[in-house]
């Protein structure tokens, strides 16, 4: 059957067909009509229907199903698809207990208005825990609390506002940027089509107003231009009429509302003076403008599809197939059908698809997408691989140890992401100018329209326009984003990755930077270069239970000292305690490996003055012993960079103050600090002295930022205005701070800092040119010197500027 007639529907619900419950009304409006529901979510979900534009669902319906669940349309029932355990795996993740983190794309979104809209109507969902929208990528980062609400709720929530979003795959992507690229060229054709007849026509109107055109061939022309302008305003110019539409039903004013009025308007008028004959038309302003507004996005959107390039670039490198070896049998298969433990061959030239360690053969591998370092590594067997970096010169075969999600990319990318959907202070101060910006031009608008319409008639409606559409207020939104894109792409590509939205905005006022030592200043690769017993136990037991006990730590000390023994001794009861040491069980019995301090908490003991430390010592040394007391003296030595000299001084010259703080010996920490010119330093530091260091300096007014290795000096880190880590496989998946140098080249420190303060720079120059444009645009448009077509190209050019200009931070 079609539609319930009236009669049925006061008895029966609309949606279901169900007896309506005495004293129930839940009236929804569909086709015009007033129909009634049985409960709140017939009524829910008849208007998602109407909301969707989905009412020929109702028309075309050939009966009606006493389940409820078989009356939603496929357009709307096809999101519950996600809400699958199996089809999540691949896009989303989990960050705690019911915490899951999606990674989205939306479609739709035209300016940074739409970014706006989407993020505070899903903020405002329950279980919703954050979402940012990325306005150059259109990518969306989603965190909520299943338990709370599904992800097909979310993805419904965005649909009833009139976008639509996805899970996030490269592929689609793509598909999506050449689908906007196509319809946008589309538009810009019959929009360029339309205005070269229509001013052809406009011509000979001119002419003939100052000669002697009759009014049956003015009409007639007139008619002509009616003709051909009704497809640009239909067409061409729909997307700002949607985009409009939907601001207003949400009840904000968007860049698109002055837009639409000035089409809408001067097109409404024109068609209205072509029926009756008298008046003025603007059809070659609407389709000028239309067809300049229209460049002037495109533009836009190329630049910003080109400012995101190095995160499409890093979601592009893995492969789409890998080659798994088992049983001695090769198969090419999907890499998202890799698990951990598979057996893959990676031939020359092909892209290792998942991270894994090498166990035959042996090569080089370019990492220089993810490190930013061009010169080749090589690769031997125990070493590990890098999912999205490429082999080079042989075959090599590697064990997989962690595929999609959990790989260093993905790791890199969502890191990304979430730096360039955070919002520093700037740009939502620009959002909330640009969200008060547009009613106060269409007061304006109306208010330049009164004051002509009384002083000239004829003038005023044209002027009116110009002022509508010379405004740009997408520029203030877009001043801050574009150039935070931009830069944060450039220090990816030479291996600095910005995490956190602010970073670069605060590392811009950095004033003083604190260096831890070991694998921060230094390699890291400490070796052992002492070994000297202090008791009855034999050299190769002191060993055996020293490996055993720094297996509990991540320090590079612990590394150096693992190597000892090929067979360390299994602890209970390891606890590391950071900056200080390891403590455990073996054989029932107390042991300790660390600072002299914590050793001696538990030997009971003073060292034997004998073997006291020399005050003047220049390397690093660490002690083991046991309640029975002292076991064993370790001295390890680290070979400083190469370029830590010249980073200190580069950074000296940038106004930047320099301190190294290490939990070493103070004679050591001097020592280095003298090779490298240092002029502040302290040794013997653990982590709340370090912290109390850097408070200390902040309260003195000091813009902080600290570089560490990111395994002890998590509190330094977290106090710091910018937290700098080195970066590496297996820390960078719980990298928490700012900014993760991936390539380790200190060089990149003076850079991304020289960066930090161009980017602001370059946001303020945006800002001030967006303010000037519209001081200087708006009064010479209500003054009547500017024409609606040169509005739009002032408006166009406008946006195009600010993107183009932070650009310049690519270069």
């Amino acid at each position: 059957m079609s539609i319930a007639s009236p009669s049925e529907a006061s008895v029966n619900c609309f949606h279901c067909g169900q007896p309506i419950p005495p004293g129930a009304h839940y009236p929804v409006m569909i086709d015009d009509s007033t129909r009634d529901m049985c409960c709140t979510g017939c009524k829910a979900v008849a208007e998602a229907i109407v909301e969707n534009n989905l009412t020929d669902y109702y028309r075309f319906r050939t009966e009606i199903s006493a389940k409820a669940e078989d009356l939603v349309p496929d357009a709307l029932r096809q999101l519950q698809v996600y809400d699958s355990t199996e089809l999540q795996k691949s896009f989303v993740r989990g960050t705690g207990e019911n915490i899951r983190e999606a990674s989205l794309i939306l479609e739709g979104i035209v300016c940074a208005a739409c970014v706006w809209l989407n993020e505070n109507h899903v903020k405002r969902l329950p279980g919703i825990l954050d979402f940012r929208i990325n306005y150059s990528t259109h990518r969306a980062t989603l965190v909520w609390d299943s338990s709370v609400t599904r992800l097909s709720d979310v993805l419904s929530a965005i649909s009833e506002i009139g976008y639509h979003a996805h899970p996030f795959d490269p592929g689609r992507l793509e598909s999506l940027q050449k689908k906007e690229k196509s319809a946008a060229l589309r538009r810009i054709a019959i929009a360029g089509l339309g205005m070269m007849q229509v001013m052809m026509i406009a011509v000979a109107m001119y002419i003939g107003a100052v000669s002697d055109m009759d009014t049956e061939m003015r009409d007639f022309l007139r008619w002509i231009s009616l003709v051909m302008t009704t497809p640009v305003v239909l067409y061409s110019a729909r997307v700002f009429f949607i985009s409009a539409w939907r601001d207003l039903r949400s009840g904000r004013f968007g860049m698109d509302v002055p837009v639409s009025l000035a089409i809408g308007i001067a097109f409404a008028s024109s068609v209205w003076a072509t029926f009756t004959g008298g008046g003025e038309v603007y059809f070659d302003s609407v389709t000028m403008f239309t067809f300049f507004l229209l460049t002037g996005r495109y533009l836009e959107m190329a630049a910003r599809h080109k400012a995101g390039q190095v995160a499409e670039e890093l979601v592009r490198l893995m492969p789409a197939t890998a080659t798994r070896v088992r049983d001695g049998v090769q198969e090419v298969i999907p890499v998202s059908q890799l698990e951990s433990g598979d057996y893959v061959l990676i031939k020359p030239g092909e892209v290792v698809p998942a991270d894994g360690v090498v166990i035959d053969g042996a090569s080089s591998t370019n990492e220089s997408l993810l490190t930013g370092e061009s010169l080749p590594c090589q690769k031997h067997k125990g070493d590990a691989l890098v999912g999205g970096t490429v082999n080079i010169e042989s075959p090599l075969t590697m064990q997989v140890e962690k595929v999609g999600d959990n790989t260093v990319l993905a790791s890199i990318i969502r890191l990304l992401e979430r730096a360039q959907a955070e919002k520093p202070e700037l740009a939502r101060l620009a959002e909330k100018v640009a969200s008060r910006f547009v009613p106060l031009i269409l007061l304006t608008a109306i208010a330049v329209f009164v004051w002509w319409y009384q002083h000239s008639p004829d003038e005023a409606f044209w002027v009116a326009l110009s002022v509508l559409v010379i405004t740009c207020p997408c520029a203030f939104s877009l001043a801050t984003p574009t150039a935070l894109t931009s830069a944060t792409g450039l220090l990816t590509s030479r291996g600095v990755l910005t995490t956190r939205g602010h970073a670069l905005e605060t590392l811009a006022r950095v004033n003083h930077m604190i260096f831890d030592k070991t694998g921060t200043l230094s390699y890291g690769h400490l070796e052992v270069t002492n070994f000297k017993t202090l008791g009855a136990a034999t050299s190769s037991f002191c060993k055996h239970v020293a490996a055993g006990l720094e297996t509990a730590s991540e320090h590079p000390v612990a590394h150096a000292v693992i190597k000892l023994s090929d067979s360390p001794a299994i602890f209970t009861n390891l606890t590391a305690e950071s900056g200080r040491g390891v403590k455990g069980i073996y054989q029932q019995k107390r042991y300790r490996i660390g600072t002299q301090t914590f050793v001696r908490e538990l030997v009971g003991t003073d060292l034997p003055s004998t073997e006291l430390p020399a005050k003047n010592a220049t390397h690093s040394e660490i002690f083991l012993g046991s309640e029975d007391g002292w076991l064993a003296r370790i001295g390890l030595a680290d070979e400083l960079r190469k370029d830590a000299a010249a980073v200190i001084q580069e950074l000296q010259g940038l106004g930047v103050d320099v301190t190294l703080l290490s939990g070493d010996s103070p004679a050591l920490v001097e020592h280095v600090a003298q090779q490298l010119a240092i002029p502040h330093a302290l040794g013997g530091q653990l982590p709340d002295g370090k912290l109390a260091y850097l408070k200390q300096q902040q309260a003195q007014g000091a813009v902080v930022a600290m570089v560490g290795d990111g395994v002890n000096d998590a509190p330094v880190l977290a106090g710091a205005a910018v937290s700098i880590a080195m970066g590496s496989g297996s820390q960078l998946a719980q990298a928490s701070s700012d900014m993760v140098l991936l390539s380790e080249n200190l060089h990149q420190l003076p850079f991304a800092v020289k960066t930090a303060r161009r980017t602001q720079t370059i946001i303020k120059q945006n800002f001030a040119w967006t303010i000037i444009y519209n001081v200087i645009a708006i009064p010479l448009a209500a003054s009547g010197i500017v024409a609606p077509w040169m509005a739009a190209i002032g408006m166009s050019a406008s946006s195009l500027v600010v993107v183009l200009n932070s650009l310049r931070l690519k270069n």
